[in-house]
């Protein structure tokens, strides 16, 4: 059955963005180790350490925000998608709205238990009645156990809407279908590893039909496309289903990301869109699927140009044994005590800091303290400092590595999993004044005094079983 609610509504696509961690793993890796690799995928883009689905969401929700030139403070709605939470329990859309600086007031919507869940966020962020811009984001990192062919297949990636009125991303038409096919792809209860009865035959009738039955749903042509964004699982599943969608190989093709990203979950489909809409494709049929079953198609049509920010090329390779120690599966885990011990509502004072980089502006002499507390580091005076966010690029002052063994406890398990880590002091300005702030390099990076550097926001640490999440620094571009 068509649903044209979001062309009414006259919301769509005014800016993309993308992100996909820069550790990549070989599809011929596998081969090597289990006799067998992922099928269509050459390479597969690996969450570092610090990197999970809330870290790559803001990574590519920050790139759609500045394609769209618009801020955080002006988000009237953030929606969520992800089927690999940090937590089981929690709200992230808290977080992330933190880290992006949403208002409190703006609603928030999550979705999750299916890989459809990156279509029903935009599904649902074209309907919602709000205020100012709409901000969708679609971020997964599954995995499954070391032998199978699930985990060799998962990736990581995020991708990020910015729906606005009058945008020239439009969606024309929208379709959707579910029947039940138990078994297909599925994650145990309290499991962080997906798994499947594997019958190739059933798996695909469960991909063909459910897919089939959404674009049969539009009233639109959906073979009048130059771009079909579908759900990838592995790189052989999209084109058996090419016949129920009513397209070609070529048109699946121009647009997939899963042969160098590999399966990326919930933001398998969004992420295929992201590229095309950034290729100037005109008119895209997006077709996801979740298994039980179910799916969505949506019919997009460029009409202007849609502003996009991708961030999807790799550029570490890892082998297997560093895959898997990134992954911690070769590593002695978080060390019990010695830790510096820092309460939960003492570090959640510190959030704008933390997130978002926040400074205390001086009323007396004008200059700016970093973290905002205590006395002016330019004059003394005990004040109450305005709050002023500091502007990236900064510029690296001084940097040290931290070796095997010279970390603090609460770090030990980051440097186990990825190798010894810089240190920096940066200089960031607001308004003609600078700042210093100490912060770790990304394990990926290595910078020197007079860099160039962006923050970017990743995993601190984990305490008590609240992960902490603060900014981390990368060379600027």
């Amino acid at each position: 059955m068509s649903d044209d609610r979001g062309a009414e509504s006259g919301r769509g696509i005014a800016a993309v963005g993308a992100y996909a961690p820069d550790l990549r793993v070989d599809g011929s890796v596998f081969t090597e180790v289990w006799g067998s690799a992922p099928r269509g995928i050459e390479t597969k883009s690996v969450p570092d350490a610090d990197e999970d689905a809330l870290t790559m969401a803001a990574a590519a929700a920050r790139r759609a925000l500045d394609a769209g030139d618009r801020e955080g403070a002006e988000v009237g709605l953030l929606a969520f998608a992800t089927t690999t939470p940090p937590l089981e329990e929690e709200d992230l859309t808290a977080r992330l709205g933190s880290v992006l600086g949403v208002p409190s007031t703006a609603v928030r919507q999550s979705f999750g238990a299916s890989t459809r869940a990156g279509t029903r966020a935009l599904v649902a962020g074209l309907d919602a009645t709000h205020d100012g811009p709409g901000l969708v984001v679609a971020a997964d990192c599954p995995r499954g156990e070391p032998h199978d062919d699930h985990e060799h297949a998962a990736g990581a990636g995020a991708a990020a809407f910015l729906l606005e009125r009058d945008a020239p991303g439009e969606v024309l038409d929208r379709g959707e279908y579910a029947t039940p096919y138990p078994g297909t792809r599925f994650r145990r209860a309290g499991s962080g590893s997906v798994e499947g009865l594997d019958v190739t035959s059933y798996d695909r009738q469960a991909f063909s039909e459910a897919l089939g039955g959404a674009v049969d749903g539009l009233d639109a042509d959906a073979g009048d496309v130059d771009a079909a964004a579908v759900q990838a699982p592995d790189g052989g599943m999209p084109y058996r289903a090419a016949g129920a969608l009513g397209v070609d190989a070529e048109t699946i093709g121009t647009c997939a990301t899963v042969g160098e990203l590999g399966d990326t979950g919930a933001a398998s489909a969004p992420l295929s869109l992201a590229r095309a809409l950034a290729d100037g494709r005109d008119r895209v049929l997006v077709a996801s699927f979740g298994s039980g079953a179910g799916a969505d198609a949506l019919l997009v049509e460029r009409r202007g140009e849609v502003p996009a920010a991708l961030d999807l090329e790799g550029s570490v390779d890892l082998s297997y044994a560093e895959y898997l120690q990134r992954r911690g599966e070769i590593t002695p885990g978080e060390p019990s005590g010695g830790g510096a011990y820092v309460p939960v509502p003492t570090w959640r004072r510190s959030l704008p800091q933390r997130h978002r980089l926040v400074a205390g502006r001086c009323p007396d002499c004008g200059g700016l303290t970093f973290p905002p507390e205590g006395a002016c580091s330019d004059c003394g005076s005990l004040v109450e400092f305005e709050d002023v966010p500091l502007s990236g690029p900064g510029e690296v002052r001084a940097v040290t590595t931290i070796g095997r063994g010279g970390a603090p406890p609460e770090f030990a398990e980051q440097q186990a999993r990825s190798g010894d880590f810089q240190v920096a002091i940066v200089a960031f300005e607001a308004g003609g004044e600078e700042a210093t702030a100490p912060a770790q390099v990304v394990s990926t990076a290595t910078v020197e005094a007079g860099d160039r550097v962006d923050p970017v926001v990743r995993r601190i640490y984990t305490q008590e079983g609240v992960t902490r999440y603060g900014f981390k620094l990368e060379p600027t571009g």
